[in-house]
């Protein structure tokens, strides 16, 4: 697997609070992370790259202790976030400058033709395979119930006022419980990872047509189009192919 990323600080924020990870080709774990952070002055940061590390350390520590199968690696990505849950947690109630961080987290493990996803907040994984755009993740926000629920369609969504409000976030309880799945990859597609600041300035259908012209490129690109959008928010992308 090839793998491309680019994070920015954006056009409005003082500090970057997104963060990601991506292993080295020879690895024998091949993992990728992306968390946005949030909270405080430097909670966010903090928040976002405990939760990363945290996941790395268990799945190192604990990879070759299971059978390298489906329902096993599922455990496996499910136990490390519930694990990163506790340590950002803990850490949020050393300081009073912590208290109430937290970050989204997406984890893609691949292994043998699938991908293994671990998902909490609005941060989001696309598969993009020939003519289409599959959202492989479900934001857990407010906007996202109301939609679900009848209320407002996708299209209100959009532009909702409270389109940013978390219903889950990794950190701010002392549990969570993330949305785990397992997929099919195939040898032509493309997965990508981003934060709410790409899709809340660029729409699929972009995503789409830039990631299918160049998907080594698309990060960069993609981070640009969202700070001439605006650039409201830190935006990091990685395509994975």
């Amino acid at each position: 697997m090839k793998s491309f990323a680019k994070t920015d600080i954006g056009k409005a924020r003082e500090m970057n609070q997104d963060f990601y990870y991506i292993s080295t080709q020879n690895s024998n774990i091949q993992l990728y992370i992306l968390a946005d952070g949030m909270g405080g002055y430097n909670g966010g940061e903090i928040a976002s790259r405990l939760a990363t590390e945290s996941v790395i350390s268990y799945f190192e520590d604990n990879f070759n202790k299971i059978e390298h199968e489906k329902e096993e690696f599922l455990k496996l990505i499910k136990d490390a976030i519930v694990y990163a849950n506790t340590i950002v947690y803990e850490k949020s109630k050393t300081s009073e400058d912590l208290q109430g961080m937290g970050t989204t987290l997406e984890v893609c493990f691949i292994y043998n033709n699938k991908v293994y996803i671990g998902h909490v907040g609005d941060s989001r994984v696309y598969l993009i395979r020939k003519e289409i755009i599959r959202k492989l993740t479900k934001d857990h926000s407010y906007v996202q119930q109301l939609v679900e629920d009848g209320k407002i369609t996708r299209e209100e969504a959009n532009h909702h006022p409270k389109k940013n409000m978390l219903t889950k976030a990794l950190g701010c309880t002392p549990y969570v419980e993330p949305d785990i799945r397992a997929r099919n990859i195939e040898k032509q597609d493309v997965l990508l990872m981003c934060s709410d600041g790409l899709t809340n300035m660029v729409d699929d259908k972009t995503i789409y047509q830039i990631v299918n012209e160049n998907p080594e490129k698309a990060p960069e690109r993609l981070v640009e189009l969202a700070n001439n959008a605006g650039g409201y928010d830190n935006v990091t992308v990685i395509t994975i192919l």
